[in-house]
């Protein structure tokens, strides 16, 4: 490829809504444009990133056995009906009409679509396993589309759903596509982890997902550093205290707080540590009639350790709360405490509440919550004396950095993340939902076995770049660079043996396989190197008239090198490839 013969619209500044440093480089580098909120244009430039995650992402689906389809973008609302997630979903997907007025949604994924496809086509167990994969436009309605490609509305996903007979199979099926989807990431160049994840709304029992580690990532990534525990800040347990509570040593005390309606400012007014607070989280379950009118509401007090914060996957999974929950509304507080929040606590309650305490605060003593009266809090409170033991105890928390490990082999550390794939084993839950039988071999109906598995194409470059840029641009992996290398002449019109050197090393580089591009623009050397820095593209020769009347001597830089590497033009090509990753 040429330049003169390419499209190339770098700008020297980023536009004003561009936030994040992968925005900003993808926009600047002129990767992507605009078009709406959340809805972008993949230039040239960008394009042919993505189509190389594409190419690594289809070679190693492929090579698992798993088989390419592509099923519609625009999909019938009754599929989704029968899973009951058209109206689960919410104002995230996409709900539209055609001009006879049926319903269609525009997919964010599709479940629905590939068992709908497995139900009329599989029908016997020598059928299976069965995996079908596509990378296809996908739609969510996000109502804060922003980071640009980190956070869009409309993107490419490549998604893969295995069928299988049983329980064994499928999970046979999960491990041949995480295994899969570590020679993806590999293959990539970039730093990731794969951890334990909770599946979230979409179901299902083993998950896993694939983080590109960064600085600016939106999820916390928990591992261990001595072991390989990894898991996201949902899924990841913190463990009992293995020390025993010890004995009451203060008095129960009513003590005044005046405007402290915080733990930490309690902790602060009274000389405490902020350990030494309870926090009261009043939250609230309905239960609904055949109607959809509320016929039940149940009130829940969650107590937690003053400096500790709520895991809300958590709570979703304490039994009585696994149809979701609610923060109670200030009536509801009123009625059941007799006091505002700021100020809660289980002692003197109005009404009674179901309690559920975080394992840390099971085991404390001594320690300070709510009085349920305006400007005061209970001082030196403890289980047993002053309060029953309580009900029912539980991991409600986010583990913190220093934590032990679940594992037993050492202490938790955090790191920032963004997913980029997920691996879900999802059982029957879409097979029974839509029916979705095959004979077994005793000729028994019986419910497919499935499993999903996502990676987010569009998505992935952005996280590149989150991982690897510097003040002048973006810094690709050789297996996703637009180009892998650029040979720039300085000066060819002015000189015919540049000009020269210049077209006869890009012919070796292409006869080397090395996907090359030759800035024949006629650039000045600053804007050319200012533009090739900005794209990122690994690999620069530099070829100018003086190096070349100095023995022929021709200039190599990486990336991120900082400065040039002078070589002969005979050496340079096979330099090249040495420093180029596998």
């Amino acid at each position: 490829m040429k330049a003169s013969q390419f499209f190339i619209s770098t700008l020297k500044e980023a536009p004003a809504d561009a936030e994040v440093a992968s925005h900003q480089l993808m926009m600047r580098a002129g990767l992507i444009k605009k078009l709406g909120a959340g809805i972008y244009t993949y230039m040239p430039m960008g394009l042919r990133v993505i189509r190389k995650v594409e190419a690594i992402v289809r070679e190693e689906m492929n090579r698992a056995g798993a088989i390419e389809i592509t099923m519609p973008v625009v999909q019938p609302a009754e599929l989704w009906q029968e899973t009951g997630r058209f109206s689960k979903m919410g104002p995230e997907l996409l709900r539209i009409r055609d001009r006879h007025e049926r319903d269609y949604v525009v997919q964010p994924t599709s479940e629905e679509v590939v068992t709908d496809i497995a139900r009329q086509d599989i029908r016997s167990y020598k059928q299976l396993p069965v995996n079908l994969y596509q990378i296809q436009t996908k739609f969510r309605d996000e109502r804060r589309p922003r980071f640009g490609l980190m956070r869009g509305r409309e993107f490419t996903m490549k998604d893969a759903y295995s069928f299988d007979q049983d329980a064994e199979g499928a999970k046979r099926s999960y491990e041949i596509m995480a295994r899969a989807y570590r020679r993806i990431f590999d293959r990539f160049g970039l730093r990731y982890r794969a951890v334990a994840a909770d599946s979230g709304a979409i179901g299902g029992e083993l998950s896993e997902e694939f983080q590109v580690i960064a600085a600016t990532g939106e999820d916390a990534i928990v591992y261990c550093p001595s072991s390989d525990y990894a898991a996201n800040m949902e899924k990841a347990e913190a463990l009992a205290p293995q020390a025993p509570r010890p004995p009451a040593q203060q008095a129960l005390a009513k003590t005044a707080t005046p405007g402290k309606s915080t733990c930490a400012d309690v902790a602060q007014y009274l000389g405490v540590p902020l350990q030494q607070t309870v926090k009261s989280l009043v939250l609230a379950t309905d239960e609904t009639g055949p109607d959809g009118a509320i016929v039940k509401t149940t009130v829940w007090l969650f107590m937690l350790r003053g400096d500790h914060e709520l895991n809300e996957v958590k709570a979703n999974k304490v039994p009585g709360m696994e149809s979701g929950f609610r923060f109670a509304s200030l009536p509801e507080i009123d009625e059941h405490f007799g006091c505002k929040p700021g100020y809660l606590g289980l002692i003197n309650l109005r009404k009674p509440v179901r309690v559920v305490v975080d394992r840390e605060v099971a085991v404390m003593h001594d320690w300070i919550c709510g009085a349920n009266e305006p400007d005061y809090h209970f001082t030196g409170v403890n289980w047993g004396r002053d309060l029953p033991e309580p009900d029912l105890v539980t991991d409600l928390r986010n583990v913190v950095a220093g934590d032990p490990s679940p594992d037993g082999k050492g202490v938790l550390a955090i790191e920032r993340g963004i997913e980029v794939g997920h691996v879900f084993y999802l059982g029957t839950k879409y097979s029974r939902a839509m029916n979705a039988t095959f004979l077994d071999t005793h000729g028994k109906p019986q419910f497919m076995e499935m499993g999903c598995y996502g990676i987010g194409i569009t998505r992935l470059p952005a996280a590149a770049i989150e991982q690897n840029h510097d003040a002048r641009g973006i810094i690709w992996p050789d297996a996703i660079a637009p180009f892998t290398a650029v040979v720039c002449p300085i000066g060819p019109d002015r000189s015919p043996q540049v000009k020269a050197v210049a077209e006869t090393l890009y012919a070796e580089l292409l006869a080397a396989g090395v996907d090359v591009i030759l800035d024949d623009r006629g650039e000045r050397p600053g804007a050319m190197f200012a533009d090739w820095e900005l794209i990122g593209v690994p690999h620069r020769i530099t070829i100018g008239d003086r190096g070349l009347k100095e023995g022929g001597m021709v200039e190599y830089q990486h990336r991120t090198d900082n400065a040039a590497t002078r070589l002969s033009a005979q050496a340079v090509v096979a330099h090249l490839l040495s420093r180029r990753s596998a």
